[in-house]
């Protein structure tokens, strides 16, 4: 058992907070706290529920068709969901199969845990959408659990619900549990997929207040199963851990799921725009090309330029001279050719990203 130091978070703690213009966050723009108009003084700064606040969890419940607040447990961010979760089930020698790319704890952690872990890798050539008969060759005797991201980090792609509902039905004949990182599903531009735990007892969603609300400083998450024992087994994990949530974090995550609607449709009006800007600017790019990302805040678009040989010394001329953030390919294990490009700031901060981009482009190539 061992873990390491992610790439991406490396890249993240040497560079995020040392540049001007950031496009390669993940995330809608985060708030500041005097724009949520929260009043703390009254919280009680006691331990809390070791669940999640119940009031919290019935208003997260109430995104997840037939289930209650007994299948939910607020968790400190997606984080720690995925690492529950994964020491809720696996044991040394076990196997999972992980869609890839994606957040880089979801292969990271059943690999320190002492497991076989192999990548469903989403092409280029296949709009980075999951091959059905790759996912099956992968299964092992061995295998406990199958992994989705959708909407995908970093891809932006986003399966059918013809998809989901096969995978599912793979999990249940195969008897393994169906892990989804459903973190950007209410960033969806058409109709939100439906909650992989609202569909059957092998699925278990995960998701947060990071992303789609602009929250990741609260570090507030949560995980949904009809299995209450994997609920159950999530929670003897986290009081090794971190016992209860931060007690400001929960008000804060309450008050603003409260407002939940009126958060996303502001978000997604923000986005849809700032698409338009990344799309006009994409097309004029010869060096570069892209699958237009369906759902979420992210794209991750592959240098064709036979001039830029050194994909690395860009992205490093980009963060220390043009002040300009944006994510390399192999912070995710991909060819570096690729890199994340986000929408999520502010229309100034998209734009003068991007023309550092293109001045940091011109002047590799």
């Amino acid at each position: 058992m061992w873990f390491r130091r992610m790439p991406l978070e490396e890249w993240f703690d040497r560079y995020q907070y040392a540049v001007k213009y950031d496009i390669g966050e993940s995330a809608v723009k985060y708030h500041a706290f005097h724009e949520l108009n929260i009043d703390l003084g009254h919280v009680p700064l006691r331990y809390g529920y070791h669940m999640g606040r119940p009031d919290l969890r019935e208003l997260i419940a109430g995104q997840y068709e037939g289930l209650s607040v007994e299948d939910i447990i607020v968790t400190s961010a997606c984080s720690e969901a995925i690492f529950a979760f994964n020491a809720a089930i696996l044991r040394p020698g076990d196997h999972a199969v992980i869609e890839h790319p994606t957040y880089p704890s979801l292969y990271e952690i059943p690999r320190s845990l002492g497991c076989e872990v192999s990548l469903l890798t989403l092409e280029f050539e296949n709009e980075f959408l999951p091959d059905i008969e790759r996912l099956k060759s992968l299964i092992t005797p061995k295998t406990k659990y199958l992994n989705l991201t959708h909407p995908n980090n970093p891809t932006g792609s986003i399966i059918s619900r013809n998809i989901l509902e096969q995978v599912i039905s793979l999990a249940e004949e195969r008897d393994l549990y169906l892990l989804v990182d459903e973190t950007y599903r209410d960033l969806s531009y058409d109709r939100p997929l439906p909650a992989a735990a609202s569909l059957s007892r092998k699925a278990i969603s995960i998701s947060s207040m990071s992303k789609c609300y602009g929250l990741p400083g609260i570090r507030i998450g949560w995980l949904a199963a009809q299995d209450r024992e994997i609920v159950r087994r999530v929670l003897a994990v986290r009081e090794q851990v971190t016992i209860a949530n931060n007690a400001l974090s929960e008000e804060i995550a309450v008050s603003v799921l409260q407002k939940r609607r009126e958060f996303l449709d502001r978000a997604k009006k923000h986005l849809q725009a700032n698409l338009e800007v990344v799309s006009s600017w994409m097309e004029k790019r010869r060096e570069l090309e892209w699958i237009l990302p369906r759902a979420g805040v992210v794209s991750f678009p592959r240098i064709k330029s036979a001039g830029i040989r050194e994909p690395e010394k860009l992205f490093r001329l980009l963060v220390e001279k043009y002040q300009t953030f944006v994510v390399p390919g192999r912070c995710f294990e991909m060819d570096n050719r690729f890199f994340r490009l986000g929408f999520g700031g502010g229309r100034e901060e998209i734009e003068s990203g991007l023309a550092n981009l293109a001045k940091a482009i011109e002047e590799t190539g």
